[in-house]
């Protein structure tokens, strides 16, 4: 299937963000995608979070302050395997790790925000802690992308995550049903990937005012 989007539907007067939240591993970098294949831009906070914390980074050295050189691999990166152990089992050390990253990651995402109203542009803000983290008052609608319980825990498992592991980070966030029932739209990713591409972009059409 082609792209919904045409030349004419990739602008729009002030520009129109949407914003897609959800749990972990419940699919939305995989929406995140399917946007970018038509034609939305697409900012993904977590790809963000992770520039922040690269070699060179402005967060790099303060995280490394805080959580030693035991975090940090043989190659100069942080090991993100390493850092996720100690702050999802610890809500003090995970707030500590926030507090350094997250600031860089919000100038980063709202200045994307303000470039896309100025360009006109139809955009994705991907942001697993919207709620959060107030960004539904930055968006124009807010998509929340769900998925079985038991999928999550396999994605997470293909991810290296023991069960324990998975549990731990999935309690580190506001719970989904709260974010669905917050969300102006629900996506459930629970059927084969053709599936959420096709309700994804019927979704899209909608929100554009096509259907």
């Amino acid at each position: 299937m082609k792209g919904v989007l045409n030349k004419s539907f990739r602008e729009w007067p002030g520009g129109l963000v949407i914003g897609v939240t959800g749990g972990i591993a419940s699919g939305k970098s995989e929406v995140g995608r399917i946007l970018t294949d038509n034609g939305v831009d697409v900012c993904d906070t977590d790809a963000v979070a992770h520039a922040m914390i690269e070699p060179g980074g402005p967060a790099y050295d303060d995280v490394i302050r805080q959580f030693g050189r035991d975090i940090v691999g043989g190659d100069g990166h942080i090991d993100r395997g390493r850092l996720g152990e100690r702050v999802f089992g610890d809500a003090t050390e995970r707030e500590r790790l926030n507090r350094i990253v997250h600031p860089h990651v919000r100038r980063a995402w709202t200045a994307w925000v303000a470039r896309t109203r100025e360009r006109n542009r139809v955009g994705a803000l991907l942001i697993p802690l919207l709620f959060e983290v107030g960004a539904e008052k930055d968006v124009d609608t807010v998509w929340c992308v769900t998925a079985p319980e038991e999928q999550i825990y396999e994605r997470l498992a293909q991810r290296g995550l023991t069960r324990e592991q998975a549990r731990a980070r999935i309690a580190s966030q506001m719970p989904l049903a709260e974010k669905v029932r917050r969300a102006d739209y629900v996506l459930e990713n629970n059927d084969t990937r053709k599936t959420l591409k096709e309700e994804t972009q019927k979704l899209l059409e909608t929100v554009l005012g096509r259907r």
